[in-house]
């Protein structure tokens, strides 16, 4: 198409166009010529290290000024620092970020993020072992949101840090991954590209790095969906092995690890897969352990893996029973607690409780008992002594042992709940089945424990308690010294002793008069009877019984066997 120009217009703006591109040529090289050795010139040089020199020196004066730890000038000396390409500088940035992580009192804003995330991705070690170590200070500390941690990408070079080969940059990324566990959002990216890499490092020969990859692998045992991964990544065997580590941390994460995993019923198939007496023999020699956290996490494994019934037989077949006393007799309450418990599901089974009997854990149960622990030791203690009641050893292990003085020695304890000292009243019934025990538990009973009685005997506010300890009362053979023991208090009796003929209901009723006639053997106790409010009680009483018994006769109903059934309607 025509350009509308005539030959002579053209020609010269051809040539115009053409010193133009040649000026412009050399323009660009002139500016890249003076560029290049303005930036070649010391004086350069110079302003940049005196940024970075101001930089340095900003960073300084805000470490010791804690109210200046983050303001604008630090975030954007960070920046500058972070960004750089010189390692020495990073570090600097690394290293203010680690003051900030022991000092920082609130929570770090996520502009002051974006400088760890360029840290992370620095190509110095170092750099990355200082700032992943101010990133697990601020997780511990809250001083960060982790789901905002993993938003921005940092677990990646976080997981990526566990292929490093360094002990120490290792055992940070452990750490992080551990803390940003808990965090829903780490899962996926965490399991898919850190679980292998933990596992790995879990079977490390160094111990700060086997017990950092434990630790990790322990908070994913907290989630449902993440134990799910774990289980299916072949975790448990590691955690089963690692019982066996020398060092006590490790040993208290992978135990608790599998605590985790027993508690959930789907899972107890790959623990007990991996070869439950091996399993059962790791965790009781686990048990044995002299560190006592140890011990007692041990101890709730099996007492979880328990409910498994071959589990407890392997238990039994391995001698559980000297750790279990040996855990019994420790200063831990939760290794008391744990131990109990364990021997409450072995116990509950027959086949097992010859065995323990004929071990003296009925004579640990008083021992402990003696003690007078809180109320669920002592809960837990009554539920043994009657499962065991079942066995034909039982009778002779009571009547010999300290179990009934441990019973009895619970009932002066004035911290014991109504409820605890009921359930103690009810496994005393149960044992005074037996005669032998009746006479021995007749002889062993103190005056302190008779006063005991007799005010619970008393008391109004639970009608249940104050039964059965009247009926213990009654119950006893009364011998000479019991006697004695019983003459102080037979004021309260009788005041105990008028309610219970008063109330409505008849088993009452019939243990205080059942009582009165074991005390009107004692020529002080009918002495005192005699003229009193409780002797009037007993003649109303009769008076009522013989109106009733009258009434009745002149029912007379007929026999029930000479009662013809009645035709269906």
């Amino acid at each position: 198409m025509a350009s509308g120009f005539c030959n002579r217009c053209t020609r010269l703006l051809r040539e115009f166009a053409a010193r133009l591109r040649s000026f412009w040529r050399e323009l660009e090289f002139k500016v890249r010529e003076v560029f290049g050795y303005i930036v070649h010139c010391n004086c350069f040089r110079n302003t940049l290290e005196r940024k970075n020199h101001q930089d340095l020196s900003s960073l300084h004066l805000m470490c010791e000024d804690e109210t200046q730890l983050i303001s604008t000038g630090s975030f954007q000396a960070l920046s500058r620092l972070a960004g750089s390409e010189n390692a020495d500088l990073q570090m600097a940035a690394a290293m203010y970020y680690l003051h900030i992580s022991h000092h920082l009192k609130s929570t770090l804003e996520q502009p002051f993020m974006e400088p760890i995330m360029a840290l992370l991705l620095s190509a110095d070690l170092d750099v990355q072992k200082t700032i992943s170590l101010a990133l697990v200070n601020l997780l511990i500390k809250n001083n960060v949101c982790r789901e905002l941690v993993i938003q921005m990408g940092m677990l990646v070079p976080v997981v990526e840090m566990f292929q490093s080969g360094d002990a120490a940059a290792q055992s940070h990324s452990c750490a992080c991954v551990a803390l940003l566990a808990s965090s829903g959002s780490s899962a996926d990216v965490l399991l898919v590209d850190g679980i292998f890499p933990l596992l790995a490092l879990a079977k490390s020969y160094d111990p700060a790095l086997q017990q950092n990859a434990t630790w990790a692998l322990l908070h994913l045992t907290q989630s449902d969906w993440s134990m799910r991964i774990l289980c299916q990544a072949g975790a448990v065997p590691v955690l089963v092995l690692l019982l066996q580590s020398s060092d006590s941390e490790v040993q208290f994460y992978s135990c608790t690890a599998l605590c985790n995993v027993a508690a959930v019923q789907e899972h107890r198939p790959k623990l007990l897969a991996v070869g439950g007496r091996y399993l059962c023999k790791s965790l009781l020699t686990l048990m044995s352990s002299s560190v006592q956290k140890n011990a007692v996490q041990a101890c709730r494994c099996l007492q979880t893996l328990a409910q498994n019934g071959l589990i407890q037989d392997q238990l039994m077949e391995l001698d559980c029973v000297p750790p279990l006393k040996a855990l019994l007799r420790s200063s831990s309450p939760a290794g008391v607690e744990a131990a109990l418990t364990l021997l409450s599901a072995l116990s509950a089974l027959p086949p097992h409780q010859d065995v323990l009997v004929s071990e003296g854990i009925l004579g640990e149960m008083g021992q402990l008992l003696r003690q007078r622990g809180s109320g669920s030791v002592v809960m837990l203690g009554c539920r043994i002594i009657t499962e065991l009641w079942g066995s034909c050893l039982a009778e002779q292990a009571v009547v010999d042992g300290p179990c009934l003085p441990g019973l009895l020695g619970v009932l002066e304890s004035p911290s014991m709940s109504d409820e605890t000292l009921l359930q103690v009243m009810l496994v005393l019934h149960h044992l005074l089945t037996r005669d032998a025990i009746r006479t021995k538990l007749s002889a062993t009973v103190t005056p302190e424990q008779i006063s005991r009685l007799v005010q619970l005997s008393e008391q109004t506010r639970n009608p249940p308690l104050a039964y059965n300890s009247a009926a213990l009362i009654c119950n006893f053979h009364m011998t000479e010294e019991l006697v004695r023991s019983l003459r102080p208090h037979y004021a309260a009796a009788c005041r105990y002793l008028l309610l219970f003929l008063r109330k409505k209901e008849v088993k009452f009723q019939q243990l205080g008069i059942a009582t009165i006639v074991k005390l009107k053997t004692d020529g002080d106790f009918s002495s005192l009877l005699a003229g009193s409010e409780l002797e009037d009680q007993i003649w109303k009483l009769q008076v009522q019984t013989e109106e009733t018994r009258q009434l009745l006769e002149m029912i007379q109903p007929p026999s029930p066997s000479s009662v013809s059934p009645r035709p269906p309607q």
